[in-house]
């Protein structure tokens, strides 16, 4: 199924997903974006000019996916990534986005890698292979991280002279993401008791696809892993060296910060969420291939419960208009041809996409081995 505006980074099918003990993060200014003094310049401007019709914008800092490692299924590292035989992965250049995602066409480069050795920018996709592993695998996922800010972003990702910065990137650097943002998002495909994924429409008021159906998510904040660090600082003085000897502490806010998410948006306590299962990395190719952290989060709660919940508001209630049900069974068929696909912004095709190729809804005590089951579906007798 092809569509402009989304493609898979990265999936996680072969494990029907990770949980955060299965993940890693490393921290480097080396993965931070390139840039000089004229880019410099041009981000001040669009920054100055959106502020002033906008006041209210906040320059959070955010972390910049620059890479990733994933493990081979044939040969499960028994260390941590960077020191193992790995797969590492770089997106060949999308074309404008165009990409078939029902026949991903992989190409992997299998190789050894040292704990210094930065690789590649771009990204590449990578498709699972059919094999088992054992019952308690060192970490699959390494995730290379810088840090950015939303300033950035718009001034990058969002600005109307990306397509060059793209070129100056390709031209000067063998990159086009080199000179780009590229902040890390996350989102969720949430699942409630019955069987109904949870989705909200977009206020009118926000930056981005105004009146869309999404799904829950934000961005995990380094400003939160500072302050679980015990360091109390200012967004502008956040810096790599204050995160960077604990890297545990970023893949937890990277697993915590979806579910933070649901809790404000949805409105639905934490204790009635289920541990959050990272499905891959979807790109937004409306926002020049904007990375996002999919997840998949049960619920304890019903449809009705969380109807109810929703109404009730949340801390971000005004981000949103209306809560919208749809069954797990029409999830897994969506496709372009359905009406429904064409009210779904970029995050949630991303995520829905991941959804139907991870299917990570399997049994608990099985998840990380290649002979997980599927639990059957539910027969769902409410119509929302």
């Amino acid at each position: 199924m092809m569509d402009p505006e989304v493609s898979v980074l990265l999936h996680c099918a072969h494990w029907h997903g990770l949980l955060e003990s299965q993940v890693q993060v490393e921290l480097s200014e080396r993965f931070n974006r390139q840039t000089d003094l004229a880019l410099e310049r041009h981000i001040d401007e669009v920054w100055t000019k959106r502020v002033s019709k906008e006041p209210w914008l906040f320059n959070g800092a955010k972390f910049r996916l620059h890479s990733f490692c994933l493990a081979d299924p044939q040969n499960p590292p028994s260390t941590p990534l960077s020191h193992g035989t790995i797969f590492h992965h770089t997106e060949d250049q999308i074309n404008q986005g165009q990409r078939d995602l029902g026949e991903m066409h992989n190409r992997c480069i299998s190789q050894t890698e040292n704990a210094e050795g930065a690789s590649n920018h771009d990204y590449r996709e990578f498709n699972g292979i059919a094999d088992k592993l054992p019952p308690h695998p060192a970490p699959l996922l390494t995730l290379r991280l810088g840090l950015t800010c939303y300033k950035d972003y718009l001034g990058t990702n969002w600005s109307c002279g990306v397509a060059k910065l793209r070129q100056r990137g390709e031209a000067e650097f063998g990159d086009p993401l080199t000179l780009l943002a590229q902040p890390l998002g996350v989102g969720a495909i949430l699942c409630t008791s019955n069987g109904q994924v949870v989705m909200i429409r977009r206020s009118q008021k926000v930056a981005e696809a105004g009146g869309l159906l999404d799904i829950p998510g934000g961005h995990p904040e380094p400003k939160a892993v500072c302050e679980r660090l015990g360091q109390r600082v200012c967004e502008e003085q956040i810096g790599i060296a204050m995160m960077e000897r604990k890297p545990e502490a970023i893949v937890s806010e990277l697993f915590s910060s979806v579910c933070a998410e649901i809790r404000d948006e949805v409105n639905i306590p934490l204790s009635s969420l289920g541990p959050p299962v990272l499905m891959g990395v979807a790109l937004n190719h409306t926002s020049a291939g904007r990375p996002s952290a999919e997840f998949y989060v049960s619920c304890s709660l019903s449809s009705d419960e969380v109807r109810k919940l929703y109404w009730k508001g949340g801390v971000e209630a005004s981000e949103s208009t209306e809560v919208v049900f749809v069954s797990r069974t029409e999830v897994l068929q969506l496709d372009r041809s359905s009406p429904l696909w064409s009210e779904l912004c970029p995050s949630a095709k991303g995520a829905v996409l991941l959804y139907q190729t991870v299917k990570p809804d399997v049994v608990p005590d099985q998840r990380g081995r290649g002979d997980a089951k599927l639990t059957p579906p539910r027969v769902h007798k409410e119509t929302d």
